[in-house]
């Protein structure tokens, strides 16, 4: 059985809180990202449940009269609950590493595997909204070539095209 599966990083937001919305400009990709996914006969919409990933998508869900589903697996991952003003070096660290974890917060294993079990489970022509670091650890996971310097690259919105065909997942990047 082979499966395809759309994951997105939100597009442009105010802010990295749960409840930053969308930048004037997000709201533009947002209905760009809706005029790509509709192309794509998407039949299944799901999300982190951070304001800036649901509005991603919203335009989408929308033009095709279809609900979105909230799934929790896919919010951000949490690096620390600490203040880390040197927080690119650890994060660099944690994607080298994915055992290493930081007071408060998740290891990279923690964060992609609730990630990989959520995407486990989505169906065929799901569209599936995230954040850059968990997107970054699920490309990760699926590819062990992709690595920091990837992920630095990621922008806002990116979409990433996941075939899920016996058991293996192959992934490359769709968007512009």
């Amino acid at each position: 059985m082979e499966k395809t599966v759309y994951l997105i990083r939100h597009c442009q937001a105010t802010g990295q809180a749960p409840d930053a919305d969308l930048t004037a400009m997000g709201q533009k990709q947002a209905e760009e990202l809706a005029r790509f996914l509709q192309q794509r006969q998407i039949i299944h919409f799901v999300s982190s449940p951070f304001t800036r990933a649901i509005q991603s998508i919203e335009p989408a869900a929308d033009q095709q009269d279809l609900p979105i589903r909230i799934d929790e697996r896919l919010a951000e991952r949490v690096l620390s609950s600490e203040d880390l003003p040197d927080w690119m070096k650890k994060l660099e660290e944690s994607f080298n590493d994915d055992s290493v974890k930081f007071t408060g917060g998740e290891s990279g294993k923690e964060a992609a595997d609730r990630a990989m079990e959520a995407l486990s489970e989505m169906d065929d022509m799901t569209a599936a909204v995230t954040h850059g670091n968990l997107l970054g650890l699920l490309l990760k996971r699926i590819d062990d070539d992709y690595g920091f310097l990837e992920w630095q690259k990621l922008t806002n919105p990116d979409i990433y095209k996941v075939i899920i065909k016996d058991g293996h997942l192959f992934a490359h990047r769709v968007w512009k």
